[in-house]
């Protein structure tokens, strides 16, 4: 796969994300595998927080409130970047562009 379609492949699925960085062009596209492995990174920490505060009365009504309000923001983070790959532009995600796993 070109740098292009690596960028496009990762932010499909985890199991994309997983094709991309293995059978890829890992170097080209290593700026959106990054970015597509900290949305769904983000992703799963979100899902167990509210899987956890779900059961804390009102206090984890108001925290699941949070989250979902978070995950519509990564949502909206996951389209920005697939637009981003599509283009091959490298601009980082806005409040979680930052974070740099791969290096």
């Amino acid at each position: 796969m070109n740098k292009k379609t690596t960028g496009i492949v990762s932010y499909i699925t985890l199991i994309g994300w997983l094709i991309a960085f293995f059978a890829g062009d890992k170097e080209g596209a290593k700026f959106h595998l990054n970015q597509s492995l900290v949305l769904w990174i983000c992703n799963l920490v979100l899902t167990i927080i509210t899987n956890i505060v779900g059961n804390f009365g009102t206090v984890g009504a108001i925290l699941s409130i949070v989250c979902l309000v978070c995950s519509i923001a990564l949502f909206v983070f996951w389209i920005i970047g697939l637009v981003r790959a599509c283009k091959e532009d490298e601009t980082p995600l806005p409040i979680i562009g930052g974070i740099q796993i791969l290096k």
